[in-house]
């Protein structure tokens, strides 16, 4: 009989929570080679020894914040359901994937520094999972095509067209919020590329006639 896990403490999963989130601003400013755990337990407030309880090394970490990104970038996904109307159900993923951009521009850095570095610690994941469910989404978007409720075109690509813009509004926000200028970039650059994207996307989507 497999041995049980034990249970952490309330303490002991704060711990872990505050070496993660001290981890995401390390990795997600210095990538994951030009992180260290030094690093990460100073930006933590701890000891190296300390962090070494909770997690034996930089790849356990870094392995446990890939996974949780994972599972929240793929949630708006998730989300896209084939019994809705395809024109409300694309503009609410597009929303929320700017909202995400918005709220998680962290995660975003970390998740592109790493499929930069050619995605050695997540490619199971990529092919995996994330494939796993692309491909159940894009046989959704095929369905809709096929019943004539939008325009025919690869689902692929549409789904990463939108991946592409909406997630330039966090790894390049910089940019973004420097063009626009003081009176367009603030929170509501938001809602206007969420306008915009609509507009560029579903009205590309619509049948003819």
């Amino acid at each position: 009989m497999e041995a049980s896990v034990p249970r952490r403490t309330r303490i002991q999963q704060e711990k872990r929570e505050l070496i993660l989130e001290a981890a995401l601003d390390v990795f997600s400013a210095n990538g994951f080679r030009g992180s260290t755990i030094d690093q990460i337990a100073e930006a933590a407030g701890m000891s190296k020894p300390n962090l070494l309880y909770y997690f034996r090394r930089k790849e356990d970490i870094h392995e446990t914040l890939m996974q949780r990104l994972l599972d929240t970038w793929l949630a708006p996904l998730r989300e896209l359901d084939d019994v809705g109307d395809p024109i409300t159900e694309l503009k609410s993923y597009i929303r929320r994937k700017l909202e995400m951009a918005r709220d998680y521009p962290r995660q975003s850095r970390l998740f592109a520094n790493e499929i930069l570095q050619g995605a050695p610690r997540i490619m199971p994941m990529l092919e995996g999972e994330l494939k796993s469910l692309v491909d159940e989404k894009a046989a959704v978007i095929n369905g809709w095509m096929h019943a004539g409720k939008i325009a025919k075109t690869d689902p692929y690509h549409l789904i990463f067209a939108i991946w592409a813009t909406t997630q330039h509004y966090a790894d390049f926000d910089v940019q973004v919020r420097a063009v626009l200028g003081s009176d367009r970039g603030g929170e509501g650059r938001f809602e206007d590329a969420a306008r915009f994207l609509e507009q560029l996307i579903i009205n590309g989507l619509k049948p003819a006639g």
